[in-house]
């Protein structure tokens, strides 16, 4: 594969993920992953500072999204309604190729305990940046909070249904998270 050749960052994903769940994370190398992704161990560097990184690749677009979401939902919109219109967008960034590698990632990150917490990680900074979003939007730090922890955890199961999903559909996971944002607020509001 060429030096220059597009779509390093996803074929190095791709690649770790797939040698994370063959070999597990910890007897994997960096320049393992790069070989697999036909690059160099600076063009890996170029892209990501170590291996654990490889997990959030798309944390900043899913943020972006999330936020951009959030503060062009309707101002009548609720903490809820502006978090659904959040999630919506940023559903829209993960397609096909996302939808075929989660079972690989899911498998990765429940072996090892140093990807579980990235993952974690990963859930507060989601979090921070819907709080921060629905703030700005004069909701109350409590309240944004706690909308940005269900959205989180909508988006979470919502991505893992879909992901287990039929391929075969054509249905996008927009539909899964708001189902699973609606099933979250309905089961909130029985706790009394």
């Amino acid at each position: 594969m060429g030096r220059w050749e597009p779509g390093a960052r996803e074929r190095l994903v791709v690649a770790a993920v797939d040698l994370f769940t063959e070999q597990g994370y910890d007897a994997t190398t960096v320049a393992q992953i790069a070989e697999r992704a036909g690059v160099t161990k600076s063009t890996f560097f170029r892209y990501f500072p170590d291996k654990r990184e490889l997990l959030v690749a798309g944390q900043e677009t899913l943020s972006r999204l999330l936020t951009e979401g959030i503060a062009e939902a309707p101002d009548k919109a609720g903490p809820l309604e502006a978090v659904a219109a959040g999630l919506e967008r940023a559903s829209t960034s993960l397609g096909p190729a996302s939808r075929e590698l989660a079972p690989r990632l899911k498998a990765a990150v429940a072996a090892s305990s140093e990807l579980r917490e990235r993952d974690a990680l990963k859930s507060v900074g989601l979090a921070a940046a819907m709080t921060t979003a629905l703030v700005a939007r004069g909701v109350p730090a409590v309240t944004a909070a706690l909308a940005s922890e269900l959205g989180v955890l909508a988006f979470k199961r919502g991505y893992a249904e879909w992901a287990e999903g039929d391929r075969a559909g054509d249905d996008d996971l927009a539909g899964y998270v708001l189902t699973a944002l609606n099933e979250l607020r309905a089961a909130s509001a029985s706790l009394g």
